[in-house]
């Protein structure tokens, strides 16, 4: 082969190397320009405060632009798809959840990434308790009454969600399955949506996120019936659905962020020390408890054994459901 045949190669070798060049900085210059934080659901939801909660102190903190996105649809895999796409260097994070890094593998026929291979994990921001919550509007004040008015009224009693394979979504599918409750579900494009007509009595039930649902339980415009987690919420006085009867019954919403898959390790774990911080600030931490969200902050190795295990979990729930949504 010719100098000159090997000059060319050497060229086009280069010219394949640029797009890779231009995005690779050391971690000391890491960001040198704005983040981007995917969320996969409508603005007004938990994982959509909590990005917004994030975004605002890593632009205090690093003087970049930090812009939340909102990227809707096919239960929150078109937002996961966009950070599984996106470039591997830490500038674009999805604030995932239960939906798009657990339980949608089980859901969807057609996945368009692999919730494991294709990010990863930065930390898990926050565990967020859910919470059984009916318009007022209801004859119901307890758990047991909505179970028996369900069935008195079967095909009746709509609940709302924030979409298909959304925590709310799975909360109440495993209520239905353990209590026989006659209940149909109408998912909605995030939960801020859902929250409005729930509201406005548009529809009378929910399994909510206890953040985006305390202030109004706390001014009387809803009624709590109980709490999915295994204790009893900070937030406001009710049982668990376990002391309500419903035995054997936890359940619970978690956002965590993440990278693209193959993003260098010293860019997630600078990452991760930032976001920790902000999280383990004690004024986030009383603003997030006082809501009913117990923030977290975890390294990437444990956010991952903890997504395995949601995985894990998840999968031997909604398998007998049966549940499919393509």
């Amino acid at each position: 082969m010719s100098f000159f045949s090997l000059a060319r190669l050497g060229f086009a070798g280069l010219l394949a190397m640029a797009p890779a060049l231009a995005h690779a900085e050391s971690v000391e210059q890491f960001p040198s320009g704005p983040l981007t934080i995917v969320v996969p659901f409508a603005p007004g939801g938990s994982n959509d405060t909590l990005a917004r909660l994030v975004g605002r102190d890593l632009e205090k903190k690093w003087r970049q632009p930090v812009v939340i996105d909102n990227r809707t649809g096919a239960g929150g895999n078109l937002g996961g798809l966009a950070v599984a796409r996106s470039e591997p260097d830490g500038y674009n994070l999805v604030m995932a959840s239960i939906g798009t890094h657990a339980v949608n593998p089980f859901l969807y026929k057609n996945m368009p990434y692999d919730a494991v291979k294709d990010f990863e994990p930065v930390t898990l921001v926050a565990k967020v308790d859910l919470v059984v919550v009916v318009h007022p509007s209801l004859p119901i004040k307890s758990v047991q009454e909505l179970i028996d008015y369900s069935k008195k009224n079967p095909g009746k009693l709509n609940y709302a969600s924030g979409g298909n394979g959304s925590s709310q979504h799975l909360a109440t599918e495993l209520f239905k399955h353990l209590t026989g409750a006659d209940m149909t579900h109408v998912p909605y494009k995030g939960s801020g949506n859902a929250i409005a007509d729930l509201l406005g009595g548009q529809v009378p039930v929910m399994i909510a996120d206890m953040p985006i649902v305390a202030p109004h339980i706390k001014e009387g415009k809803l009624r709590a019936l109980a709490v999915g987690s295994a204790q009893r919420s900070a937030a406001i006085d009710v049982p668990t659905l376990q002391e309500a009867g419903v035995k054997g019954y936890e359940a619970y919403a978690w956002y965590g962020l993440f990278a693209r898959g193959g993003t260098p390790r010293p860019i997630v774990d600078k990452l991760q020390t930032e976001i920790a911080a902000i999280l383990h600030d004690p004024r986030n931490q009383t603003f997030l408890r006082d809501l009913g969200a117990v923030p977290s902050g975890n390294t990437p190795d444990e956010f991952a054994a903890f997504q395995k295990s949601e995985i894990d979990k998840w999968g031997e729930i909604v398998k007998p459901l049966g549940m499919t949504l393509d």
